[in-house]
């Protein structure tokens, strides 16, 4: 097992209470290193965990977890947990782990998921959706579909994704959330295989020459996944279409370094709008 045989990984920092007397990491937290890779693994599939169990109609319960010691993480050190589907039964899920510590496999595991009646237990055949979304993303195959058009097309599903960021998740007064522009705006929506919206944003003129993006939200469970920068990356790419010579946004202070690295530059100081610490920041196209 070596690091190239791995598309996916989760990066760790071993922490001090996860070492043992021995001063190595206890062996029983590699098992919680595994589940917190699978859970990034989901993201990396673009599927939500809990939505996607309800709607295929079951669940994913551990049968089977062994672990071969090849060597200790120390306090400190940084990991990296390699997570890939080998292979599918018919109600099975056959799945590899490695953690890393740069190109040296400290454990392997080998793990046996079924997928079963969330209640009863009762094993029932892998979902061929759920096999098409895990195959093609092993084979390197995108898991988002990012789609630009009208409010009158995008606006149920990108509406809900705003009113559970914006309006339930920070607090903005919805009065303040909607208005007339969505109308007019571009609007951009990705959706995942199963076709579940997972994030959106907006695009208008500010100014002759300059578009403004603006109400870029990504569901919460997909955050630090690179769907937000699709859906960023697809309205600048309408707005350089269109003759636009500069991109404006107002960008939450928690959010300034995403847009920091999609090549965004500050300018002015920070402002309030809705309650919450904003910055103008801007990108030539």
């Amino acid at each position: 097992m070596k690091r190239p045989d791995f598309r996916y990984f989760e990066p760790l920092r071993v922490r001090w209470a996860e070492i043992d007397a021995q001063g190595i990491v206890f062996n029983g937290h590699y098992l919680t290193y595994l589940d917190t890779a699978m859970s990034g693994y989901w993201r990396a599939l673009a599927l939500p965990y809990a939505d996607t169990m309800k709607q295929l109609g079951g669940d994913l319960f551990v049968r089977r977890a062994a672990l071969d010691y090849l060597g200790s993480a120390r306090y400190d050190d940084r990991l990296d947990i390699g997570v890939r589907c080998r292979e599918f039964g018919n109600s099975s899920m056959k799945v590899d782990g490695g953690l890393f510590r740069g190109d040296q496999l400290l454990v392997q595991a080998d793990m046996v998921y079924v997928f079963a009646d969330a209640t009863a237990q009762t094993p029932l055949r892998v979902p061929d959706a759920l096999r098409d979304v895990i195959h093609g993303f092993e084979a390197g195959q995108p898991v988002v579909d990012v789609e630009v058009g009208a409010w009158r097309d995008l606006g149920d599903a990108a509406g809900a994704i705003r009113r559970e960021v914006f309006i339930e998740e920070q607090g903005i007064p919805a009065e303040m959330e909607w208005d007339a522009a969505d109308a007019s705006c571009l609007h951009a929506l990705a959706r995942n295989r199963f076709g579940m919206p997972l994030a959106t944003g907006r695009m208008l003129e500010h100014v002759p020459g300059v578009a403004k993006i603006g109400r870029m939200a990504v569901r919460r469970s997909m955050r630090g996944t690179q769907i937000g920068r699709q859906v960023l990356e697809a309205l600048m790419a309408q707005a350089k279409q269109q003759g636009y010579r500069e991109v404006l946004l107002h960008a939450q202070l928690s959010a300034e370094n995403f847009y920091l690295r999609a090549g965004f530059q500050r300018r002015g100081q920070p402002f309030e709008e809705a309650g919450i610490g904003h910055v103008e920041m801007v990108r030539g196209l």
